[in-house]
């Protein structure tokens, strides 16, 4: 069913406020630990003590001229020489919710107009529990906040765009993509601070080459302990250059970034990912604009990639911009994940393949024992953009479980038969993409 604004927020406030009660009972837990250890330390002193009291009915013992040196005392009663370890505690897991591109695009702004008024609640309804349960959750924003006119042609998205992805739950969104300097960097730094004005943080790119220098091109974000470090590189930005006095405003993944994408910049790659890690991060995830859109290939750099970024500390690769879903490696051992594209979360849905996609859920433990945090696991949620002659004339993106699940039960808003038999092919189709044959890419 779906949710208003009020009970998203309630959701969210429950979150903390359980996140707040766990840590108070850990708290209280080891308080009453660190008591019942003083008590046991404290008997076990009177118990030593006792044991090597002198009897008292003995005849004394005279001192020898070596009496004044120390004696060993037994095996069993030598005093420890390593310290006590800390207290031990439990497992701590979050889950990160990731989904895919959001494309800025006539038809994407018109699903929340109404008049001159724009409200994003019901285009993002039926997914925002997801993200509103999710510890983080982030997106990849292809599109700028920079005033009127908006739409296709400008890039451009109204403010209540931005909040409405915040209100459905968005911590987080890549901006290092296609559409970094789609209106210049005066497009960008208005982007920046809007996007900051909605409670959200930009990930990848700045406004000026002083802001990169102060951030050093990362993110980082704490949950319940847990420490994340988020860094964000994008293959190119729309086939333009970055201007003089602004080449560090978007992290890049190739120096020939405007032309060919074959030529790594692993020095500036390199550079921003041992910023982060001089953070101690707990993880780090890596937000990857790469690629070719509307193709299932993955290439040979992007494999140099993965293995560049594996070996500087990346534990998880989000990918976007082929606007398809692709396969998802994960390593049980390690817990390092590649997901190469999640393909499009929002948008025209005019092209094969791009109607449907995934929401991504991470799932991260520290383990306090072993001194350990990785992906101990991942799940997602399949959705679809429902056009407006698919449903009741308002663009959206739905849980395609739940929304086959209302068509089955015929429920009043149900959608149409082709965008149920659309959603059925995507039910197939999904999982042949996140788990294609080994033999091929």
């Amino acid at each position: 069913m779906a949710l208003d604004r009020d009970e998203l927020n309630r959701r969210r406030k429950e979150r903390e406020q359980q996140r707040k009660k766990q840590e108070a009972a850990r708290r209280l837990l080891l308080f009453r630990l660190g008591i019942a250890l003083l008590v046991l330390l404290a008997c076990g002193v009177v118990i030593f003590l006792i044991s090597r009291g002198v009897d008292r009915n003995a005849e004394p013992v005279m001192a020898t001229s070596d009496a004044t040196a120390p004696q060993e005392l037994p095996e069993d009663t030598v005093p420890p020489t390593e310290p006590r370890s800390a207290l031990n505690k439990g497992p701590t897991v979050i889950h990160v919710a990731a989904a895919g591109d959001l494309n800025i695009t006539d038809k994407v702004i018109w699903s929340g107009q109404t008049g001159s008024e724009f409200n994003y609640t019901k285009a993002f309804m039926d997914v925002a529990p997801i993200f509103s349960d999710a510890d983080l959750a982030l997106l990849n924003f292809e599109g700028n906040l920079c005033g009127t006119p908006y739409g296709t042609q400008t890039g451009s998205a109204p403010q209540q765009l931005m909040e409405g992805l915040k209100n459905a739950g968005i911590d987080l969104v890549q901006i290092a993509n296609s559409y970094s300097i789609y209106n210049g960097i005066s497009g960008l730094k208005s982007t920046l601070t809007n996007i900051r004005a909605a409670g959200i943080e930009p990930v990848g790119a700045y406004s000026t080459n002083e802001e990169f220098r102060r951030n050093k091109g990362y993110t980082i974000c704490e949950v319940n302990g847990i420490k994340i470090a988020f860094v964000a590189f994008t293959k190119g930005v729309g086939s333009l250059g970055l201007p003089a006095g602004s080449e560090n405003c978007v992290n890049l993944l190739y120096k020939d970034y405007y032309t060919t994408y074959k030529d790594i910049d692993t020095e500036a790659i390199t550079a921003v990912l041992k910023a982060a890690a001089s953070e101690k991060p707990d993880l780090t995830i890596a937000l990857l604009h790469w690629g070719s859109e509307y193709n299932e290939t993955i290439y040979d750099s992007q494999e140099k990639i993965v293995s560049l970024l594996q070996k500087n500390g990346v534990n998880a690769i989000i990918g976007s911009h082929p606007h398809l879903v692709q396969k998802i490696d994960y390593d049980e051992v390690t817990g390092n994940l590649v997901a190469y594209s999640l393909g499009d979360f929002f948008g025209d849905a005019k092209r094969g393949g791009t109607s449907y996609s995934i929401i991504l859920d991470l799932e991260i433990t520290k383990d306090y024992e072993s001194g350990t945090t990785k992906i101990t696991d991942y799940s997602y949620t399949p959705i679809y953009t429902l056009a407006e002659d698919e449903c009741d004339g308002s663009r959206r993106v739905v849980r395609i479980e739940n929304a086959m699940s209302a068509y089955e039960l015929n429920f009043v808003d149900k959608v149409t038969d082709s965008a149920y038999e659309n959603m059925k092919f995507a039910m197939e189709r999904i999982p042949e993409r996140i788990n294609p044959p080994k033999d091929k890419k």
